[in-house]
């Protein structure tokens, strides 16, 4: 009787620690992959691959053509919205653009749309910064990850000017981020 009762308790300590050593990827943004959505996923497979989760596909489209239709992913039960997706216009669509809505999904180095400018820039080498009228787009180098900042979080002589090039250096550590988004071609 005892020999089964050890036995018993060794299974279920066995069980206990696989289960802790098992990790969560459904908010992991890793290479080619945000948490259960994949760089080869198909677009008509999203309700698949969230069948967890509520999808909710924009009646919008282009009036020229049969353009790209933004898909929403929500959270069922909680109703927050995890991501915004925009397939690309392939005869076989996949997701071109995920756009990270839940401060949930992070990546292996622990960065999500929450980080600072800081956070970013001491994890992830940077490729280019890109400037346009009321953002600056920072782009990671080996990576498909790239994040918005909005120029208000930029010193006031950098804010105004669209041609302005902005070096990483000139942005400041405690600059938030405003959009985090993959960009998959």
């Amino acid at each position: 009787m005892r020999f089964k009762n050890t036995l018993l308790l060794m299974l279920c300590c066995g069980i206990l620690v696989n289960c802790a050593g098992e990790t969560n990827t459904d908010f992991l943004i890793s290479g080619d992959q945000v948490g259960k959505l994949s760089k080869e996923s198909l677009a008509r497979d999203v309700e698949l691959i969230f069948e967890k989760d509520s999808v909710v596909q924009d009646t919008v489209k282009l009036k020229i053509g049969s353009g790209a239709s933004k898909i929403k992913i929500f959270e069922r039960g909680a109703g927050a919205l995890l991501l915004t997706l925009t397939p690309n216009n392939d005869s076989i669509a996949t997701i071109q653009n995920v756009l990270i809505n839940d401060e949930r999904f992070k990546t292996s180095k622990g960065i999500s749309k929450l980080s600072t400018f800081k956070e970013i820039r001491e994890n992830y080498p940077i490729k280019k910064i890109i400037t346009s009228l009321n953002n600056v787009v920072v782009l990671l180098k080996d990576s498909d990850i790239y994040f918005t900042i909005d120029k208000k979080e930029l010193p006031e002589s950098l804010r105004y000017n669209a041609n302005n090039n902005i070096e990483e250096v000139q942005i400041p550590d405690a600059a938030k981020v405003k959009y985090m988004m993959v960009g998959w071609d």
